[in-house]
């Protein structure tokens, strides 16, 4: 098992080094098999593999994996001659040159057309082929089978199965590609509660700040530049800002805030209550702002502590300059197009975290590991400039930074941040991050995906997240990971029935410590 893990390891490493280049290496038999062996050990088809018989001809839907390895950057490989309903034996391909030919016709189907790189290895004294299916550039997604149109043949990858793109899925490529810029559309419904002080500061700022530029330019010639208004309409960018209260437009652009008693939805007290407070957070984006602040520091802990200095100073159950970057972060990336205006905002606060989610990916595919070292595209540049100028946002891409450094100060776990391409979510725990001495347990003898799952469970984790972190189907991660783990110590089950999974703080003269 051990072996096992570490081969799909290597492997996922391999492919994405190479598949994405025209002409690089083609698998080798040894890594054919080893590539089978872990999926054997598994049991499960993986995100980046898919098993086909292929006994008695070329299978003829392949189209929908074609599509879903090409829309995600890994890619993926397709092996022909065994069959997953026999526990991924190897059945043998009935012609490996003709198999071959008929998958490059298949891929030709495709648009854009895909360029598989394709191995033979003799498995069992069996003909095996392996397709390499490399991921495109995200400006060329979605990859889709053309017969059926972009709508209908376009997939995404979801586990171990291939699913229908849905029309906002379709749509994010879309509007990437053709650099559609949402909080720019013209919204008719007019300037009848206008906040005429907000406006009126914000030219003043753009003639102070760029007086060779706007000194004699005529109000609605700067907001027409600026992008504030259209044809003496707002654009979406300006009523969000400028606007007493957008949602006489756009209802769902607002914020559902709710303050849970335990650590997961439908957590209760015992008289069924299942919510310490809750609210709808309406008005503009500055104004909403401040209302999701007022409503965190109502329904989070604080202490009066006594500083160096000796001055009394509030500390806060978690860091407000933190929170604060977490919702305006949420506020101006979040997508404003017609597939999610109506979907508001969502502020949850638990026992043990905060979670803060928006609708819409981040923009242009950019990997989350890159967050705050790397600078982004923006999907709002409209209203990020205008919320620049009122100087509620920098727009020097220092939120995560900041909210990092703010969490590290506090001696917090750092922010976690989870894309699933429809939603955004911001992740901060108040539980104080273990210190080497508090987590100190004895690992060894652990494979690679056991110390993994320990070291992501330096805070409180569900079963679910553990098995996702791994890339792991659930039922095998919760049985041959977790349990095992949970049966020696090294995990102990916290939280209410067990459902969340955490580090045990334990010591041993003979132990690791889990950054090994």
């Amino acid at each position: 098992m051990i072996i096992a893990d570490t081969i799909a390891f290597q492997y996922s490493a391999y492919i994405t080094i190479n598949s994405s280049e025209p002409g690089g290496k083609i698998m080798e038999e040894q890594e054919i098999r080893n590539l089978l062996e872990s999926v054997r050990a598994r049991k499960t088809e993986l995100s980046t593999f898919e098993a086909k018989s292929a006994h008695v001809d070329c299978p003829k839907k392949i189209y929908d994996t074609l599509s879903s390895f090409s829309n995600q950057d890994e890619g993926g490989v397709i092996m022909f001659g065994v069959d997953e309903n026999q526990d991924f034996a190897v059945t043998g391909v009935y012609d490996a040159a003709d198999i071959q030919k008929k998958i490059f016709g298949k891929c030709r189907e495709m648009e854009p057309e895909i360029r598989p790189k394709m191995s033979v290895a003799a498995i069992e004294g069996k003909q095996v082929v392996a397709a390499e299916i490399p991921g495109v550039e995200y400006t060329d997604r979605p990859v889709f089978y053309r017969p059926a149109g972009i709508n209908n043949g376009s997939y995404i990858r979801i586990g171990d199965a291939d699913e229908h793109m849905t029309a906002y899925e379709v749509y994010k490529y879309q509007a990437y590609r053709k650099g559609l810029k949402e909080d720019q559309r013209l919204v008719e419904d007019g300037w009848e509660l206008v906040d005429s002080a907000l406006l009126h500061k914000y030219l003043n700022t753009l003639k102070n700040r760029r007086v060779n530029t706007f000194e004699h330019l005529a109000d609605s010639e700067i907001l027409r530049l600026q992008k504030v208004e259209k044809e003496g309409y707002p654009t979406l960018a300006g009523l969000l800002v400028f606007s007493k209260y957008p949602q006489s437009a756009f209802p769902g652009l607002g914020i559902t805030a709710v303050a849970v008693p335990g650590t997961e939805r439908g957590d209760a007290f015992a008289d069924g209550t299942r919510f310490t407070d809750n609210e709808r957070i309406e008005g503009s984006l500055p104004e909403m702002l401040e209302e999701a602040m007022r409503f965190v520091k109502k329904n989070i802990k604080y202490s009066t502590v006594i500083d160096d200095m000796g001055n009394r100073v509030d500390k806060w159950q978690y860091p407000l300059r933190a929170v604060r970057e977490a919702l305006l972060n949420a506020l101006i990336h979040r997508d404003y197009s017609r597939h999610t205006e109506g979907t508001p905002i969502q502020l949850i606060i638990y026992q043990d975290r905060m979670e803060i989610i928006n609708s819409g990916g981040i923009y242009g595919g950019f990997p989350v590991k890159r967050l705050g070292k790397d600078s982004p595209e923006s999907r709002n540049s409209t209203l990020i400039k205008i919320l620049e100028f009122l100087d509620i946002s920098e727009n020097r891409y220092s939120g995560v930074p900041t909210m990092r450094k703010e969490m590290a100060k506090a001696g917090l776990p750092q922010p976690e941040f989870e894309d699933n391409g429809k939603q955004f979510k911001t992740i901060l725990r108040n539980i104080p991050e273990l210190t080497d001495k508090q987590i100190r347990i004895n690992i060894s003898g652990l494979n690679q995906k056991e110390r993994e799952a320990v070291q992501y469970c330096s805070v409180p984790r569900t079963r679910s997240e553990i098995a996702s972190q791994l890339k792991l189907n659930y039922n095998y991660a919760a049985n041959k990971i977790i349990k095992p783990l949970v049966d020696r110590g090294i995990l102990i089950s916290a939280g209410k029935k067990g459902r969340t999974v955490m580090l045990k703080a334990a010591e041993s003269v003979h132990s690791q410590t889990a950054s090994q």
